[in-house]
């Protein structure tokens, strides 16, 4: 049963664990020691293994990566449920962002997983760029963090019945 984006329960204001910082978000898509157990911040591990799996994917053969990107796109509706049920809801009036939660954190980690092997080699302009990337959404990351989690911002429902929910051997049937 999938749960919607937003969550149309939740009537306080302030959410029971805020999105994380950048920093720490970024540390998690980067591998650095993310918590464990009944404390660690759900968001932060699902971009430690975001970044895992963009990491594969860039040393995957092209047309084989339906599986990653199935794992993917099932982290990503997790990161939007967690959104959902965790944070306020934004009133009506509130903008509407172009993206949820959970894909800015898809992409963030891919820029992470990116930038990183650019210091492998890259040509000078190649490693600038893809910081610069990977530094602009991490503050736009933030920026939508704060506003979403004050409602002052409302996020897509893309929520419901899509090809990616069935796993790729499902599809071959």
């Amino acid at each position: 049963m999938l749960l919607p984006i937003r969550n149309i329960g939740r009537a306080s204001s302030a959410p029971v664990e805020p999105l994380p910082p950048k920093h720490r978000l970024l540390d998690a898509c980067r591998g650095l020691p993310v918590e464990h157990g009944p404390d660690a911040h759900f968001v932060l591990r699902c971009a430690c293994r975001l970044a895992e799996l963009h990491e594969q994917r860039m040393a995957t053969e092209p047309g084989t990566v339906t599986e990653i990107d199935h794992d993917r796109a099932r982290l990503v509706h997790d990161i939007d449920r967690w959104v959902a049920r965790e944070l306020p809801t934004a009133h009506g009036g509130a903008r509407m962002h172009t993206e949820t939660v959970g894909t800015v954190i898809d992409r963030l980690a891919q820029f992470s997983a990116q930038a990183y092997s650019t210091l492998l080699g890259a040509p000078e302009w190649m490693v600038h760029d893809a910081w610069r990337r990977l530094s602009e959404l991490a503050v736009a990351y933030e920026d939508l963090a704060t506003e979403v989690s004050t409602g002052v911002c409302r996020l897509p429902d893309f929520s419901g019945h899509h090809e990616y929910e069935r796993g790729p051997r499902e599809l071959e049937h």
